[in-house]
């Protein structure tokens, strides 16, 4: 299995016989020869501790043959002796400094030592000798990721394939290179070959779902995950991304998607049993309400955008507030959080059930997943139930599928409890007014003119994350765009060549010429809002609509087209626009989007009204009122303390 780059390295290489100089050669180079011999035939045989005893003796009788040496090196390092391993290295080395396999095996081991300067150094003596080297090649490669120069990773890989093309270890860490380098167009074909040499390995099937997923194509990611879970059905992980992926696939009902969370969460709670004292042995004390926020996502991206003020309105009279945050590698967003918190974990080492423990000293009354099926899901934490109360909010619009997660946070209306109750494992509690409370990043002004009374053509903007943007979607943007000659499409997230061909097929098909279309590069979250002053109308996507984007529209005066479904992430956008009072901008269900569309785009007195109107909207609205909306968020985590206190909770 290719589970990371470094299992590239773990295999010796097969070693040619050395011709030593005559002046060199000792006496019994042959007999020593002949127990190398019967030592690759004990490495062969599984019998590692008789193989070492033989290389060993071929040493004594032949100290100055290097090939003695290296097989000693070789089965030293197989068994962890890495000290050992070293010395036989060094010996090699000493008798041949240009010996290439000699080189090439005491890199392996640098590099597993993490001694990154001299690997380096020791791979590159390695290719000088023997430039055609692809095993050196791969550990050149491994090195200089290590060092963090992916480019020149790149690079080896590629030639290491040049020499070897059937190499499935190499094709996956080309891909996942690639990848790591958001190259997906390029990850794909490599993960194929990956397949193509070793059909079915569930690495090589994980990344490939990865990589599409990456690219936009949440249908097809699905095909190889969903093969990958069916080799191994405890990987919770790839599981949970099966899950999420299944949320932006187009086609699959609501009680489809709620049976593949139930089961997930049947198989994880049989699997991780509940270790601390139900809820109602553990009553509420006399003290300030604790409240744990757990997540990954704790560094530049949606969810901290809607924490941050929460942490900074939480009433501490009445609220002690302790995060969890298992984030790989902090930023400023991060550092601005731990600030926020009176009490700060890192997580990011901990094993759930060290977690798990830690949540319970802390006395925590009700903890909040901001999580559920991304990816750095952690819902083995909430499996053993370490608080009294347990709420999943913000992270992940459905049902985690866990019985010991009591509630989700949403609101009444993308959540109708007549529709959303009957597929969620969890208690719903709708907040008074929305799930969103939203505060701009950046400050970015509304230029006064719209688009269309400069240009004398609409222009409609898709500002959501390729992944939401589905096939059957792009096609109604296209019909759309077909009944209103002269309008053009900006679409900012659909970085990908794969994707962009896929979209302009769809809108072609719907009678939109490509030069109608254009595509924005990736800009920066200071640039991000600017680029709404260039379109008149915003387009959601379906089924998995916008929520952040439909909100950063908004605020910059541009009015959401969209459609709802019979899933809480369809009804997103629809939930904030029908708050604003906007519910003739919503289609009530993805087939009338098109008429709808056409009908607010054709109405351009009341565009140039909105674009006035639509920010003082928001400001005089319970979208922005920060204040209002965490007495009522701290309201609801009270009224879940004494319910779990009590044990009248699910």
């Amino acid at each position: 299995m290719f589970k990371n780059l470094l299992n590239r390295i773990l295999s010796p290489v097969p070693v040619p016989v050395p011709v030593p100089s005559p002046a060199s050669a000792p006496a019994d180079v042959d007999g020593a020869d002949a127990l190398i011999a019967e030592g690759n035939a004990c490495e062969d045989g599984g019998d590692a501790a008789q193989a070492e005893a033989l290389y060993r003796r071929a040493v004594a009788l032949a100290p100055g043959h290097a090939r003695a040496h290296l097989n000693l090196g070789i089965v030293l390092a197989a068994r962890d002796d890495l000290d050992g391993a070293a010395t036989a290295y060094e010996q090699v080395l000493a008798i041949a400094p240009a010996h290439p396999f000699g080189n090439y095996n005491y890199a392996r081991l640098a590099l597993v030592r993490g001694d990154l300067a001299r690997a380096e150094t020791l791979v590159g003596e390695a290719l000088r000798a023997k430039p055609g080297f692809p095993q050196a090649l791969v550990v050149q490669s491994n090195v200089m990721d290590a060092l963090g120069r992916l480019d020149e990773a790149v690079a080896s890989l590629q030639a290491a394939l040049a020499l070897q093309p059937d190499d499935a270890g190499a094709w996956y860490n080309l891909g996942l290179l690639l990848q790591r380098l958001a190259r997906a167009d390029e990850a794909e074909p490599a993960i194929r070959r990956a397949l193509a040499a070793d059909p079915g390995n569930p690495s090589s099937l994980e990344l490939l779902a990865r990589v599409l997923r990456d690219q936009g194509f949440a249908e097809q990611a699905l095909e190889p995950l969903r093969d990958a879970n069916a080799r191994d059905p405890g990987n919770w992980a790839l599981r949970s991304l099966e899950l999420l992926l299944m949320n932006f696939a187009d086609g699959i009902p609501a009680d489809a998607l709620f049976r593949g969370h139930q089961a997930f969460g049947a198989d994880m709670e049989r699997a991780v049993p509940a270790r601390f004292p139900p809820p109602a042995a553990r009553l509420a004390v006399p003290r300030r309400l604790r409240v744990g926020y757990l997540s990954g996502d704790l560094v530049l991206h949606p969810v901290p955008f809607f924490l941050i003020p929460v942490l900074e309105h939480h009433d501490r009279a009445l609220v002690e507030v302790f995060c969890y945050s298992f984030v790989q590698a902090e930023d400023g967003i991060t550092r601005h959080l731990r600030q926020l918190s009176e009490h700060w974990r890192d997580a990011a080492t901990m094993t759930d059930a060290q977690l798990a423990d830690a949540i319970h000293a802390d006395g925590i009354d009700v903890l909040v997943d901001l999580a559920g099926h991304t990816e750095r899901a952690r819902l083995g934490v909430f499996c053993q139930r370490p608080a009294p109360a347990q709420v999943a909010w913000l992270g992940y619009l459905n049902t985690t599928g866990l019985t010991r997660m009591d509630y989700r946070l949403c609101d009444a209306r993308t959540d109708p409890l007549a529709l959303s109750q009957p597929v969620h494992t969890e208690r719903l509690v709708h907040l008074p007014e929305s799930q969103w409370c939203y505060r701009p990043m950046v400050d970015t002004a509304i230029e006064p003119v719209a688009p269309f009374e400069r240009n004398g053509f609409i222009t409609f903007g898709s500002f959501n994350a390729a992944l939401k943007i589905s096939s059957r979607i792009t096609r109604h943007w296209g019909e759309a765009m077909a009944r209103l000659p002269g309008s053009r499409l900006v679409v900012c997230n659909a970085h990908g060549s794969n994707k962009r061909a896929a979209m302009l097929q769809d809108l072609e098909a719907a009678g939109v010429a490509a030069d109608r279309v254009e595509f924005v590069p990736r800009i920066g979250l200071d640039k991000y809002l600017g680029l709404f002053n260039r379109v008149d109308i915003s387009l959601d996507t379906f089924p998995y609509g916008g929520g952040t984007t439909t909100l950063d529209s908004l605020w910059m005066g541009v009015p959401v087209l969209a459609a709802t479904g019979d899933t809480p992430v369809s009804r997103s956008a629809a939930s904030v626009l029908q708050l604003l009072g906007m519910a003739d901008w919503v289609a009530p269900g993805v087939d009338g989007f098109v008429d709808v569309a056409v009908a607010r785009a054709s109405d351009t007195v009341a565009l140039a009204v909105l674009r006035r109107e639509l920010r003082p909207r928001m400001q005089a609205s319970p979208l922005t009122d920060m204040p209002r909306f965490v007495r009522d968020l701290e309201a609801a985590y009270g009224r879940m303390r004494d319910a779990g206190s009590s044990g009248s909770h699910p």
